[in-house]
């Protein structure tokens, strides 16, 4: 902690309030689609294709912006 105090690092927390907006949120996201929200979903792939997923994502292959994994 001296360390970070003698370089001048700062460190902050903090927590989202997800609880509290799950009920005005989730509308948005389940029915209509109104925020359009769905276009963002570029890759439907199984579970066991999780790797596979990932990897496409995190190399930003095949124009991949999300990835959904299906059980």
């Amino acid at each position: 902690m001296l360390k970070m105090f003698d370089k001048g690092i700062e460190l902050t927390m903090g927590q989202a309030h997800v609880k509290r907006w799950i009920p005005d949120i989730m509308p948005l996201l389940t029915d209509e689609d109104p925020l359009g929200v769905h276009d963002l979903e570029t890759h439907r792939l199984p579970l066991e294709s999780a790797a596979h997923g990932y990897e496409i994502f995190q190399k930003k292959q095949d124009e991949c912006i999300k990835v959904v994994l299906a059980p």
